[in-house]
């Protein structure tokens, strides 16, 4: 039995590239009353947070595994959008061989599956015009940090740091399928993560819970939130499930 104070569930939502939690300031209230939904910020984001943002995936997922500490406890799940869906991945298989409790669900968003040579585009690389133009068709930034040139210089850095883990992101190949139920979520109109790209994850779990698809580009989670929020509630039910033991078989004489 889970102590009263304890949550029914916490839900982790890793965010993308150059974003923060603001992004996701609406997603506590998209689900039940007993859940916590949590958005944890990567370091440096804005002007209030001094730190460097980190340049590699394993001090970034170091950094959440750090600081999430004793909160990755109990019932709890992750949900990561492009970037936060390399930070979801890691964290799992860290936890795994760590042996550590795992998320009783992980969902992947706009996240395609691996290449060893990592991904062909390196927005990290392109000059201030060209990465504020791809920005803007990819949308998730304001258009206000795109336009003013003291808000860019302030978190150009942090989005060209971000970009450059995406980009650059190497993995270990599993041995096995993880054992954690996984769920995969895009946009039909993605041209950073296309549906064709996704396709993939499906044997990286031992339970594949399904290729969510919903209208939109890469951010297609803005104007469907309660939508996406409840495909989510629906696949960790579904773990939730999976992972209960199975009725004892009773024999008669």
């Amino acid at each position: 039995m889970r102590k009263a104070q304890e949550p029914e569930l916490r839900l982790f939502v890793f965010h993308h590239s150059g974003g923060s939690h603001l992004t996701y300031r609406d997603w506590p209230s998209a689900f039940p009353a007993g859940w916590e939904v949590q958005t944890p910020n990567a370091p440096g984001r804005g002007p209030m947070d001094d730190r460097p943002a980190l340049e590699s995936a394993d001090a970034l997922v170091a950094h959440f595994l750090d600081e999430l500490g004793d909160r990755l406890t109990g019932r709890f799940a992750f949900f990561g959008h492009s970037m936060g869906g390399l930070v979801a991945y890691e964290l799992t298989r860290r936890l795994l061989d760590a042996g550590r409790i795992p998320p009783v669900w992980l969902g992947l968003s706009a996240r395609g599956t691996l290449r060893p040579e990592g991904d062909a585009t390196r927005r990290h690389l392109m000059s201030d015009a060209e990465l504020r133009a791809e920005l803007a068709a990819m949308g998730g930034t304001p258009s206000e940090l795109l336009a003013n040139q003291e808000l860019w210089e302030l978190f150009a850095p942090s989005i060209r740091a971000d970009l450059r883990i995406s980009e650059t992101w190497r993995t270990t190949p599993l041995t096995a399928p993880l054992p954690v139920p996984l769920s995969v979520f895009g946009g039909t109109e993605d041209t950073v993560a296309p549906p064709h790209r996704l396709d993939g994850w499906a044997a990286a779990s031992e339970h594949f819970l399904g290729l969510h698809l919903f209208d939109g580009d890469h951010f297609y989670f803005r104007d469907r939130l309660s939508e996406v929020a409840g495909r989510i509630q629906d696949d960790v039910r579904r773990a939730l499930l999976l992972s209960e033991p199975a009725p004892a078989l009773t024999h008669r004489a």
